[in-house]
């Protein structure tokens, strides 16, 4: 019996393009924090290692705890004071972020359709931002922190996709077995493959699918409004 839905946002339900909305993040990232004196190159080189030790967190601390552990070990500890200003970004200069990404009328009534069925819907975005930068970006499709039951971010989360031991860790959390679940993603890996691997099942959505090489099984690719015809083919 279905019971509840992950809905990825980035490519599925926040339509974008993953390589033009990196370009104006870290635009926008580097002029912020430049009159404090962050080099834009060295500043971008520190946000992936961070965003890659995140990836491949153990599970041992937080991703937030990975992150500024990076950030501390490339800068030193009095560049933590930042932090503040850091986090600001992502409520103010990050919102420039929407001028590339696209527009999806179905989000919130395909949200506001699983709630009402009584589903337990979950915002699985890859956990690599803080909560507030994903809040700013789901607003850019009318969806707000009280459309989920609960939304994954660096603050709470222990693993990144595409370790199945993030979906794995959320099933724990809800007590959910794999076959009460489906996800809705945009990445054969990081949704597919890694759901897969958890016992999930997974379909992609839209128009900017990622087909990644890495990925070792392929996926049903549906349409943004054929999402809720699945949700009802699966609660009978």
């Amino acid at each position: 019996m279905l019971k509840a839905i992950f809905f990825d946002l980035d490519g599925t339900l926040l339509p974008l393009n993953e390589d033009e909305f990196i370009k104006v993040y870290f635009k926008e990232l580097s002029k912020k924090l430049y009159p404090l004196g962050y080099e834009t190159k060295e500043l971008i080189d520190v946000i992936w290692n961070g965003t890659m030790a995140m990836v491949k967190n153990d599970g041992s601390k937080l991703n937030i705890d990975v992150f500024w552990d990076t950030f501390k070990n490339n800068y030193g500890e009095e560049k933590l004071k930042d932090k503040d200003i850091i986090d600001s970004f992502y409520t103010e200069e990050f919102r420039k972020t929407k001028e590339v990404c696209g527009e999806n009328k179905l989000a919130k009534e395909i949200v506001k359709y699983c709630k009402d069925k009584g589903l337990l819907v979950v915002l699985s975005t890859n956990p690599i931002f803080p909560r507030i930068g994903t809040l700013t970006r789901m607003s850019y499709v009318d969806l707000k922190e009280n459309d989920f039951d609960y939304i994954t971010s660096y603050e709470n989360s222990k693993y990144c996709k595409p370790n199945p031991k993030y979906f794995i860790e959320l099933l724990n959390q809800f007590n959910l077995k794999p076959e009460e679940v489906i996800v809705f993603g945009n990445n054969t890996l990081e949704d597919g493959d890694a759901s897969n691997a958890a016992g999930m099942k997974c379909y992609l959505v839209g128009d900017y699918i990622i087909y990644n090489p890495k990925a070792k099984n392929e996926y049903p690719h549906i349409n943004m409004d054929e999402v809720i015809k699945i949700i009802d083919e699966n609660l009978k």
